[in-house]
């Protein structure tokens, strides 16, 4: 299955780059607290600065290396395309407390929060090493938690409930209300998922084709 091939991942790609090409890359900027410079914003993701030319819509590494992945390409420009300006609240909220989020639930708890804790849930070593490598900031929930921004000025918090002998591992994952204003429900069911994927790769962006081609790691 190769990226040209990826139509599920291609077609919400080309509607929001749509949406991107027409919109003022001065007002995306300013809304999303990235910089513009000519016509390229820049911004960070997980850590890490990007550059996103318009009115393509071509995201680059700080390598200069093309994003080819259609998930986070068109994470990326719904982030920009959507953003409101607001900053972060500081009050952390569930998936369940963004409009939406109960439809999504389900499907978000088994992809992300039932992925997050058996990833690591065994293993609080390796989380707090795959955490520190994004840069990641401790803080104190449950048995191991660590905060870290996704892109620019929205944050999530990963909780890790260790297992034991009565109990098998959990997790939670919250994020600060104001990510509500950056992406809806839909998008937040994908945002973890895509996170885990690089916290696991030690802040890199892994080789992989999409959301709709399961990953091994």
């Amino acid at each position: 299955m190769s990226l040209t091939d990826d139509r599920q991942g291609r077609v919400p790609f080309e509607y929001i780059r749509e949406k991107f090409s027409k919109a003022n890359p001065e007002i995306m900027a300013i809304n999303t607290f990235s910089k513009l410079i000519d016509s390229t914003i820049h911004m960070d993701f997980m850590g890490r600065p990007y550059a996103v030319e318009h009115p393509s819509g071509k995201i680059f590494d700080e390598n200069n290396k093309e994003v080819e992945f259609y998930t986070v390409r068109t994470l990326f420009l719904r982030f920009l395309v959507n953003g409101q300006g607001i900053k972060p609240t500081g009050k952390d909220v569930t998936y369940k407390d963004i409009p939406g989020g109960l439809v999504y639930y389900p499907n978000f708890s088994k992809r992300t929060i039932e992925r997050l804790a058996k990833s690591y849930g065994s293993d609080l070593e390796k989380f707090e090493s795959d955490m520190q490598s994004i840069g990641a900031v401790k803080v104190l929930q449950g048995d191991k938690a660590y905060k870290f921004p996704f892109m620019n000025e929205t944050y999530m918090t990963f909780i890790i409930w260790e297992k034991d002998e009565e109990f098998p591992p959990a997790a939670n994952i919250l994020f600060d209300q104001n990510i509500q204003f950056y992406f809806d429900a839909e998008d937040l069911a994908v945002v973890p998922d895509v996170a885990i994927d690089i916290i696991k790769n030690k802040g890199i962006m892994p080789d992989w084709i999409g959301l709709y081609k399961k990953k091994s790691i």
